[in-house]
Order: C-alpha cells, then structure tokens, then sequence
C-alpha cells in the first residue's frame, strides 16, 4: 500500500512538472499511455467542438459522480466507527478508544467537507448555464487540504493499527474484511463489500484526483471568466501540498555490472542488445579472426577519449550457436507490450518536428541542443527495448550469452561472419589480464562502427529518411541451383534498427518462382530496403525450437538505398537485387506522409469503397455495412489465431481483387472470401474504413475527441468520451460498436495471434480517426500535415484503446443514459 501511494504522488508530480514545462514554452510530452496535455494544434479547433458540447459541463457532472461514490465510501468506514467506539467503555471492548481514534483517524471531518462540497456544487450542474460559477467551491476545497495533511500523516499507523486489530480479534477482522458501500443513487447495484484496507487507501487516491480536476477545469474554462483565478489558487494550493507531501520519495535506482576479457585483426563489429541478469544492456560487439568479444562504452571525464571495458570473451574454436534446446538456464526475455514501443516513436516524432522549428528559430540552437539530447536518450531506449530476435552463443568451456536483434538479417550475418572464420583451423586462446586490457584499449582506434545507431547522431546534413508509404512489387527469382518451396521477407529500417514488414507466398517445388505479390509498407525515416530469400522447411525433425526463431533457411539477402529522387517519382521504378548467386526483381514506387493524408470526397454512389457511410447502410436496408459484416466473420471464422493479424500487410492485388467484388456486388464474394487469404481480407477491411470520405468517428467530432482523450480525470474522461459516442450518426455508432466487440475477440486470442488491445489500437485507431482537411488547412500555416499526423497519432490510438479497455458498450444502454455516467475513484 506505502508503494501505491508513492506511485500516485509521484505521478502526480510528474503531471505537475510537465505543467510547468509547457508554461516555459518546452515540448509537449505524453506521460503513464495517457494524454497528459492537448497540443498547440488542438488549441485552436476548440471553437470548433460541437455544439452543445459543454466540457467543462462533462468534467464538472463526472467529477460530481465520483464526489457521491467517494462520500459513500467515507461513510461506509464511518459506520463501524460509533459502534466501535460505544463498545470501546464497555465490558467487553472490540478495540480500545486510542485504536478507534487510530485506524478512523480523521475521517469524520474528511467526510463533513466533502459532504458540503457535494451538497453545494450538485444544484449548480442542475441548473447549468455560462454564468455558473464554482470556482469558490473548489477553492474552498483546496484550503481545507490541512486535514488530508494530518490524514496523510497518520495513515501507515492507522493501516499498521487495523492489520494488528484483525489479527487479534476475529469479530474485528469479520468487520474490516465486509464493509457495505453504497451504490450511486441511479445505480442498480445497492451495495458492494470493500475492505477496509482499500477505503483507507481512497482519500490519499482523492487528492489527486481533485488536483487532475483542477486542471481539467482551467484548460476549459476562459481566462476572462471569474472562476478563472479561482481555480488558478485552488490549483496552486493543491500543487503545493502534493509537494510538499511528495518531498521525502525518491526512486532512484542503482545497477551494478561486472567486469572480464578479449583478441586480433577486426573482421566485424557493431551495437547489440544484450540480455544480461535478466534485463537488456547495450553492447558492442567485436569479432576478431580467432575470438569474440564483448564489450561497454566506459564512462570518461570531459576530454579524455572513449574506452571500453570488456564484458566477455568466447575464442572462436570454442564457440557454438545455441539453441533453447540445449540450455538449462536461457535467460527470460523482457518484450515490452508493442504500445509502449509506438507511444515512445510518437515522442521521437514530435521532438523531430521540434527541432526543425527551432533550427529556424533566431537564437534557438541551445534549445536545439536541450532536445536533441533529449531525443538521443529516447532513440537509446527505443534500440536498447525493440529487438526481440534472439542470438546465442556458448563457449563449450563455460557460459551462454544472449543478444537480442530486430531483423533476422543481422542475425544471418553475424551468424556467417563467425562460420566463415571458423572454417579455418583455430586455436583455442587464453588471454592473461594484460594482454586483454591491450587489446580492450585498441577496440576504440580499430572500431568500425562508431555511434549508437540513432538519428540524433546524425549530422544536419544528412538525409532524413522516408516518412510515408512505401508499395513494393515482388516479381520473380532466378539463380536457385534445386527446387525449393521459397518466399521473400522484406524489411525497412527504423529509429535505428531493421524490422520485418511482408512476408510473400510460398512458392512450391520451383528453381524460378513468380510471386508478382505488392505490398504496402509504412516507412518512419527509412533509408533502406532489405529484401531476403527463404526455402521453407517442411521436414519437422529440422526445426529450430529458438523462441521468435525463423526456422526456415536463408538463400540469400540483400539491400537497396530508398533515394528519394528515383522513389519519390509517380511511376513505379523496377531494379534487381543480386544476392548469393540468386537476383530477386522487384519494383517500388512511394506516397509521402503529406499526401496520404489527403482525402478526396468519392463523387460515386454505386459500390462501396470510399462512399458515405450512411448512403451504404440506407441503400443495403441494413444497420451495419455488410463489407463489414462478412469481413468481421471470416477473421473471426479462420484468421482469429493467425499471428499478427491486422498488422502484417495482405498482398496488395489480392486486397484490390476483394475491392472489385464488393464494389461491382458480385455473387461471387462469399465464395471469393472463403479461398482468399486472410491477411487479405483483414486487409480490405482496413482499407474499407481509410477510404470512407469521412472517418467512422467524423471530422465534426475529431477536436472533441482529441479534448475529451486528454482530460486526467477518469470520471470526467467517462462523461465525455461516452458523451461523444452518443453524439455520433446512427449508421457509424451502429458499425464502431461490433467492430470495437469484434477486436476484442481477436484481443482475447493474444497468447497465440500476439496481437494485444494496443497492438489493435495502433492498427486501427488512426484509421477511424483522422484530422480533417479543413483541420490540416488551419494548421498549415503552423506546422507542416506530417506533424499534425505525429502530434495527433498517439491521441488517436489513445481513443480507441479506451474504447476498447471499456465494459461493453451497448447502442441501446448508450442511447437511453442521456445522463452522465459515473465511474469508481
């Protein structure tokens, strides 16, 4: 319990520090998956909310919901009390008066203050108009804060008091284990059993609570408006306090490393990720003709060079690749959930956009500086937290290491490096420790590799890479010397790292395969295409057991340089990647980030691709487009264990080929549906939604959305965010709501299809939530669409994700409760 509340306080001063930063002007930051601000952007759509749309009404009735569920609770501890205490000057005492006075220390008081806020803030949402005021209330609130102070102070003996209390005495145990809290009025649910544990627990959670509200209110209420410094004071006593309480945390962490030793002329060298002691350190990697060493950049003092001390050796004649197999003890691999890996990209994003601003800013370089060094420890954690590949190796005379990598490429690689060195006739070879500290110095001037692969490393005038779509066509291979059953990966490179982004087919028993499959690949500052060629293993007793292991083999790999010139051209550009004796022939052409923002309202009515949502539904006579329909039922019919599905890309002309049918409403589609892929149809679902003239969830709505998703206060957040659904047209609420059921199946399935709610929301959230033109226009002459489009990404995925972490929704329920909603505290 002591660390829970040491997590909500802190959290609160890192909302409160993030506050301060956007008053002297420093970059936005996103904080703990939620929207802790809304962007510069977002500022100036809020004359474009709805009409109708009271926020700070919404934040206000939500606020007053948990007001009633928190005072409930208070009561709920108070009703033991006075029997407690009665019973305490009795013969036969279940506590003494002192231990009463302990555990309830307070509470009574708590409960009268609240109790009057309530009372006096419920008439005036009641009676709601622009001229209510309610700022004296919460400053009220915020001066009476001494006695969640005193509370505060109390509350590890109060806690330490009850667990003594409960132990000692079963009637009393019987007590604080079922207190009766009553439900809201307009709950159905009469009461719940709470420990008295967790209510003891709820006053420290409140004051933070309010405090988010504080904030919540000022962002919605106008600076002319006599509630304004009211609740500016309520705001800064509040903040006060949770410093003051908040002083005496701090989580500062300690690691502690070990050292040992390394050999000869470099063939190899490069940054890995290694998994030691459990969790993930970052490498450098030196492979020398007849050893491998691994080694840590060592901290120096201001204008000595840098230098290295060595981790491990393995000489090479004693070196083996491991596999899970063969190891008692394969240290546990620590995969971050995938949201947080795209919430820090966001970030990387965003700090982009602020430097190029600032580069043009007069005397903005030393804040080019501050940012630059705050997005190279972004990058560093984005490298050190994204390979999941493992790579191991074992010195037969003693310990496994492993490394983890983003591309099965760079594990090839190192792989043939090592087998090609080791062809020749080694030595094993023991290094003294003088002779290691020699060789350990010389990594340094023989380093081939020189920085942390992240783009903040990069000068100026470097390219920045590709944002935007890259549509890749793989034609055919020749070369083969057998028939093989073969398919191609490709992959790009991203904030540092390579990841693999399309698979072909398997293309059976032949020494030419013609593929001829396109794909549609999402670039993020790509400079790079890799392309490698697989023989497919069919025989079982071959397979690799490696977690995340390909198991298939590689017949060759290759890469090209995406040159902005040739790719950026309209027309497809054809080249030939030479690899191991065999040449793939592909072609490529892009979409900048800027243009795939666009959309162009369809002037057709026939079909149903990039045509109103409603004008489909009135003309099928039907609640749900049946695009939708049928495409929800075949995934969940066959592709609902398919790993990755949604997120790896179908083959593009099979996607147009379901495109067509729809379209033309053939009598073929079911049987069309039924033979196609699945990453196919999960495909054109996808499309289907990103070429509606509108986005499912409406440009009308988009600022509220993005409002509604940065509010802190999770009653308030409620309000709104059901609120909004509410406000959409029939036909888009009557399809959100089974395709939000429908991802949730395909969440449930996680443990086989590794697709996780976040994983979903990445997918689908910028799809059916997307800045309008009119919004991008207003923008334009601020910031550039691409930035919109990073700035506005993460409340987009933020939305829908929210959606979908919420009890089910129902059209019926949603449409009836006009009121507004409540939600625990």
């Amino acid at each position: 319990m002591e660390e829970e509340e040491e997590e909500v306080l802190c959290y609160l001063d890192r909302v409160l520090e993030e506050e301060e930063e956007e008053e002297e002007g420093e970059v936005f930051e996103y904080g703990d998956g939620e929207l802790d601000h809304i962007t510069p952007t977002h500022r100036q759509f809020k004359g474009d909310v709805e009409k109708g749309l009271e926020m700070k009404k919404l934040v206000l009735s939500g606020f007053l919901a948990s007001e009633e569920i928190y005072i409930n609770q208070l009561e709920a501890l108070l009703l033991p009390m006075r029997p407690l205490k009665a019973t305490a000057t009795s013969s036969q005492p279940v506590l003494t008066i002192q231990q009463v006075e302990t555990i309830f220390y307070k509470i009574q008081d708590i409960f009268e203050i609240h109790k009057e806020f309530y009372d006096a803030l419920l008439p005036n949402i009641q009676q709601w108009d622009e001229k209510v005021t309610v700022g004296h209330l919460f400053q009220k609130l915020a001066s009476q804060l001494g006695v969640y102070k005193a509370f505060v102070d109390n509350y590890k003996v109060a806690l330490e008091t009850a667990e003594k209390c409960s132990q000692a005495n079963v009637q009393f145990h019987q007590i604080s284990e079922n207190l009766k809290v009553k439900g809201p009025k307009d709950s159905k649910d009469c009461t719940t059993n709470v420990s008295m544990e967790a209510l003891l627990y709820k006053p420290i959670d409140r004051v933070t609570r309010s405090t988010l509200v504080l904030h919540d209110l000022l962002k919605h209420t106008p600076k002319d408006h006599p509630d304004f410094p009211l609740l500016q004071d309520a705001l800064r006593i509040s903040q006060n306090f949770l410093s003051s309480i908040n002083e005496e945390i701090d989580p500062r962490r300690t690691a502690v490393t070990t050292p040992k030793g390394e050999a000869r002329q470099l063939v190899k060298d490069g940054f890995l990720v290694e998994v030691s002691e459990s969790s993930r350190k970052l490498r450098h990697v030196f492979l020398f003709t007849d050893l491998l060493l691994c080694a840590k950049m060592k901290k120096t003092s201001v204008g000595r060079h840098q230098q290295y001390e060595c981790k491990w050796y393995i000489p090479l004649a004693d070196l083996t690749f491991q596999t899970l197999d063969d190891s008692d003890s394969s240290p546990s691999i620590q995969v971050l959930p995938e949201h947080e890996i795209e919430e820090m990209k966001i970030k990387i994003s965003v700090l982009k956009s602020e430097i190029q601003k600032e580069k043009k800013a007069p005397k903005g370089q030393s804040r080019v500086d501050r940012l630059r060094k705050k997005m190279n420890e972004q990058e560093s954690w984005l490298l050190l937290h994204s390979p999941t590949i493992p790579f191991r190796v074992h010195n037969k005379h003693g310990k496994s290491y492993q490394f983890l990598l983003s591309s099965d490429y760079e594990r090839s690689e190192w792989r043939e490096s090592i087998q090609k060195l080791q062809k020749k006739d080694l030595q094993t070879c023991l290094l003294s420790p003088v002779e290691l500290q020699v060789l350990t110095s010389s990594c340094f001037k023989l380093r081939t590799v020189h920085n942390i692969p992240v783009t903040s490393n990069k000068d100026d005038e470097e390219t920045p890479g590709l944002y935007g779509f890259l549509h890749v066509i793989v034609h055919s291979a020749k070369g083969f010397k057998d028939s093989a059953n073969l398919y191609c990966t490709l992959e790009v490179d991203s904030y540092g790292y390579f990841v693999s982004k399309a698979k072909t087919r398997v293309f059976r028993d032949t020494m030419e395969p013609h593929w001829n499959e396109e794909f549609e690949i999402e670039l993020e500052g790509s400079l790079f295409l890799r392309i490698l060629c697989y023989e497919n293993c069919y025989d079982k007793s071959l397979l690799n057991k490696d977690d995340n292991e390909i198991v298939d083999k590689i017949m060759g790999k290759g890469q090209v340089q995406l040159d902005p010139q040739t790719v950026q051209s309209k027309n497809w550009h054809m080249d030939v990647i030479e690899m191991n004796g065999i040449k793939v022939e592909f072609s490529m052409k892009f979409t900048s980030r800027d243009l795939s923002l666009k959309r162009t309202p369809s002037k057709k009515q026939s079909g149903v691709f990039g045509v109103k949502i409603n004008v489909v539904t009135k003309r099928e006579r039907s609640k749900v487009p049946y695009i939708v329909r049928q495409c929800i039922e075949e995934v969940e019919k066959r592709g609902i264990d398919e790993v990755g599905i949604y997120r790896i890309s179908g083959v593009a002309t099979d996607i147009q080929a379901l495109k067509l049918v729809f379209d033309t409403n053939t009598k073929d589609i079911l049987v069309m549906l039924s033979d196609m892929d699945i990453n196919a149809i999960a495909g054109t679902l996808k499309l289907y939604f990103r070429e509606l003239p509108e986005p499912l969830l409406t440009d009308r709505l988009y600022p509220a959305f993005m409002e509604g998703i940065a509010l802190s206060d999770p009653a308030a957040k409620e309000n709104c965010m059901m609120h909004l659904l509410r406000s959409l047209p029939d036909p888009n609420l009557m399809t959100f709501l089974p395709l939000l059921d429908h991802l949730k199946r395909v969440a449930e399935k996680e443990p086989i299809n590794k697709m996780s709610l976040h994983n979903l929301a990445t997918v689908f959230g910028p799809t059916l939530l997307r800045p309008s033109e009119s919004e991008i226009a207003k923008a334009q002459h601020i910031t550039s669409a691409s930035d919109i489009w990073s700035h506005d990404v993460m409340a987009q995925v933020q939305v829908l994700l929210y959606y979908l972490q919420h009890p089910p929704i129902s059209f019926a329920e949603l449409k009836r409760n006009t009121l507004y909603y409540s939600t625990d505290v």
